[in-house]
């Protein structure tokens, strides 16, 4: 058998051992980072403070309604959006615009870490454009997984 006869032969088993010293060789590729859990449905406390006045809740959240409980941060008096809002990993960062009955508005800027029973989110209001932002902030916590008789719904 001559060199040009075994040529094809010989390149095929050249081809298998380096790609298979290649797949030795490649670094190992890590599982992607486990997701945080989102927030879970039950009955939550949650309160909000800017600039050192409080206001604290309690709402039963469905499990229909969790993703607009823990991407709207909407209280009694101030109904909000948030355009920017960017969650995963166990940390969460919201920017938006909240309204009271009135139509006052403020923008807001939220963001800080969430568990599945709970979250803090710190940031600052702004009252007028071209202000400094104050100082804001959301923190929740489920207090059960059963919303209690009487409990006021998200």
């Amino acid at each position: 058998m001559t060199l040009t006869d075994r040529l094809p032969r010989l390149l095929a088993v050249a081809a298998a051992a380096t790609g298979g010293a290649l797949l030795l060789a490649a670094p190992t590729v890590s599982a992607p980072a486990q997701e945080a859990p989102q927030p879970q449905p039950g009955y939550w406390e949650y309160s909000t403070r800017v600039l050192g006045v409080g206001e604290t809740e309690t709402k039963c959240v469905r499990q229909s309604e969790i993703n607009r409980f823990f991407g709207g941060l909407s209280t009694r008096r101030w109904s909000c959006t948030y355009p920017v809002r960017v969650v995963g990993g166990g940390t969460a960062r919201f920017e938006g615009v909240c309204r009271d009955r009135r139509g006052r508005t403020v923008q807001v800027r939220l963001n800080g870490p969430y568990e599945a029973e709970s979250f803090r989110f710190t940031g600052g209001a702004q009252l007028a454009r071209g202000t400094p932002f104050i100082p804001a902030s959301i923190t929740a916590r489920r207090v059960s997984a059963e919303c209690p008789a009487g409990a006021e719904y998200f």
